[in-house]
């Protein structure tokens, strides 16, 4: 077995319509798309990996790590279908889940309707006791009402139970000594700790983030569990990773603590890809688009890193309208995620306007054309309508297109209602996703102070590569890029992601009254809890520390990077710098003389990866010469046009072609528009500039 290679990884991300599978071994890279088992989503990840590693003629004792990113907890969520939940607050605080911060997330709307909580009234009991914000016991826990508690929890059917006490993230004592009566009297219940989970400041956030990990837990556990034992039964015996929202890689013990985590993996594992892109193609300002069969993701990389962010809300119903989901406090990459992928179900509004998503077709039944029982047309049914997919050749010719059962849902749906045309039906669908895709990246981007037309899009995912010229249109924007295997980005970044993970610690403290000791002891033991996950990673581990600051009598705070940063004496001044820096560059000011507080401190461990070094781009052009034609649909001209097909694994490095054009490839479609030239990069990545 000498021809073995010494490096075998797999990673597979499993989205709403499709789960994506990439074998790497030294010099050469397998993929493969296959259809998602919804009811079983194991099933589709273990037929996947036994595929790919047969076609590779290896076995699964020859992998050397295993990575898994899924959309299972954010799924759960989304469909109310996690566990019957049950939360144990402070006596007096059970309704800090319908209270929340008193806000409205839409001054003008009378009718305005708010989540279900995850947890109904009936299964939210308060628990005397009381904890004050520096962590002394105000009044002592009573036992005698936890017992009673036990016996409401079981007569109910609780499948898991979150705990969250008032200021338990400054003493957690009564927290563990709940969960202890509880695992006594009901051994092998879920319980999550908000002192575990998230030990901030924030009643409001921390509650919601620990019955989301309380709902999540049974369903994750499970499958986790399940796929774990399946996978050993058949060989697997390499280290198993999972992916994270916060774009690292953490254990499966820990998954199975902290599903929550979990809940924006696969778009994080795309971020990594991105930035891997953009620092080869020395790119300094991307937006990366991740467009699949379910939602499409855009994420500000500046400088080849990522934005980050501590907040995060899941399942946003109001149109997207921030403050309108499920807020949760965790590590996580920030982006913005809407309702618009291949999968997008398209409909006429009570106006009779052409809208799309954020409802998919998911793969089971899939858009009409997938000849799978679904009647409802999708932006795939569009694409296909219009040309640009090959039905014959979709998802590396997994699946047979039928652009018969396409045409009939969007007439039905669309063309009849409108008097349109098959193809501009499919038109107004494609035209309406891409504009939804646009508002949401100019938003994003307004948000944080950039100007997009001054950025590069990266496209990925099967369905982005088909609609990114039209995006970058839309934009301004002027060059993208489709890296290599775009089809499968997601789980290709999973490989670049390191192991790591974040603590968070709540400790309020005024910098006038700095206390180094203190400080230090926190970083100490953050960091063994941090070192306990990912410290069978090896050595030479990257930390990094930040604290959460704002000035005395502020309502929130900025993240101000401590690393490097020795904590002693004279480092109150060196804390006000930094704070001061970060604050002038949000805000192009700062408050002389004002008190600064930290409130909330972060250390986070990671495997040290690289990146990779710019490649040399060519100057010199080579006119690429076409391996076919194909009829596109010309919304300007009205009718169809015969466009070039080219096969991207054809194309040479330095070759150039120029839109209107086709390129195909195993896992996707690029489609270049008409104002567009394509060139290959060295690695073979495409290149779209706009002409002049």
């Amino acid at each position: 077995m000498s021809t073995i290679p010494a490096e075998c990884r797999l990673a597979v991300d499993i989205g709403g319509t499709f789960t994506d599978i990439v074998l790497e071994t030294r010099g050469r890279r397998d993929t493969l798309k296959i259809l998602t088992t919804p009811r079983s989503p194991e099933q589709a990840v273990l037929a996947g990996a036994t595929e790919i590693l047969a076609h590779a003629g290896l076995a699964p004792a020859h992998l050397s790590l295993f990575i898994h990113g899924t959309t299972l907890a954010t799924n759960a969520i989304i469909e109310r279908k996690g566990a019957r939940t049950a939360l144990l607050a402070t006596a007096g605080f059970r309704d800090v889940l319908e209270i929340a911060d008193e806000g409205r997330y839409n001054q003008f709307d009378i009718f305005l309707e708010r989540h279900e909580p995850l947890v109904p009234r009936s299964l939210r009991l308060g628990v005397p006791e009381r904890i004050d914000a520096k962590g002394n016991v105000v009044q002592a826990l009573d036992e005698t009402a936890v017992g009673n508690a036990v016996q409401k929890l079981r007569a109910a059917g609780v499948e898991s139970v979150a705990i969250c006490f008032m200021h338990s993230y400054a003493n957690p004592r009564h927290e563990q000594r709940v969960r202890d009566i509880l695992l006594a009297g009901w051994p092998g219940l879920p319980i999550t700790l908000s002192s575990e989970v998230c030990p901030e400041i924030r009643e409001y956030e921390r509650t919601s983030t620990s019955v989301a990990n309380a709902y999540v837990q049974p369903l994750m556990a499970g499958y986790l569990g399940r796929l774990r034992t399946e996978l050993t039964a058949r060989g697997f015996t390499c280290p198993f990773y999972l992916m994270t929202s916060g774009g690292g890689l953490t254990t499966l013990e820990t998954a199975r603590r902290f599903p929550i985590r979990l809940v924006e993996s696969g778009p994080a594992g795309g971020a990594i890809l991105a930035s891997t892109i953009a620092a080869e193609m020395n790119e300094q300002r991307v937006v990366s688009f991740d467009m699949g069969g379910t939602t499409a993701k855009i994420c500000l990389i500046e400088h080849t890193r990522p934005h980050t962010a501590r907040s995060f809300e899941v399942d946003r119903r109001d149109r997207f309208m921030k403050g309108s989901g499920l807020p949760l406090r965790i590590p996580v990459i920030e982006m913005v995620e809407i309702g618009a992928g291949g999968g997008s179900i398209a409909r006429l509004d009570a106006m009779r306007r052409v809208c799309v998503g954020p409802d998919s077709a998911g793969s089971e039944p899939g858009p009409a054309c997938y000849g799978r029982g679904g009647t409802a047309p999708t932006v795939t049914d569009s694409d296909l309508v219009l040309g640009r997919i090959d039905p014959h050749t979709f998802a590396g010719g997994r699946l047979l297109l039928d652009r018969g059962s396409a045409e009939r849902a969007l007439a039905k749906r669309i063309g009849a209602e409108l008097a349109l045309s098959n193809e501009l039906a499919a038109f107004a669908v494609v035209e309406t996703v891409d504009e939804t895709m646009t508002n949401a990246a100019r938003v994003h981007a307004v948000e944080r102070g950039k100007a997009i037309a001054d950025h590069t899009l990266i496209a990925f995912g099967g369905a982005a590569p088909l609609h990114v010229a039209r995006l970058a249109q839309k934009l301004g924007i002027s060059r993208a890029i489709v890296p290599v295997n775009a089809g499968v980005g997601s789980a290709v970044g999973f490989l670049r992601a390191p192991i790591s993970f974040e603590v968070v610690r709540s400790r309020p403290m005024v910098l006038a009254a700095f206390d180094p000791a203190a400080a230090t002891a926190l970083f100490d033991e953050m960091r063994a809890e941090a070192l306990a996950v990912v410290g069978q990673a090896g050595s030479g581990l990257l930390e990094s520390r930040a604290a959460f600051m704002r000035y005395v009598g502020q309502g929130h705070e900025i993240a101000v990077p401590l690393s490097g940063l020795e904590l002693g004496p004279a480092s109150t001044a060196r804390i006000r710098q930094r704070f001061e820096a970060e604050y002038a560059t949000l805000f192009a000011r700062t408050i002389p003389h004002a008190d600064v507080e930290i409130l909330t401190w972060t250390l986070s461990l990671a495997t040290r990866t690289a990146l990779p070094e710019p490649i040399a781009l060519p100057t010199t052009f080579t006119r690429a010469r076409p391996g076919g034609q194909r009829e596109i649909f010309d919304s300007e001209s009205g009718r169809r046009e015969t466009v070039p097909v080219y096969e991207r694994a054809a194309l040479a490095a330095g070759s150039k072609l120029s839109g209107p054009a086709v390129i195909t490839e195993h896992e996707t479609t690029t489609f270049v528009t008409a104002p567009f030239d394509a060139t290959i990069a060295p690695g073979g990545a495409i290149v779209l500039t706009r002409r002049p």
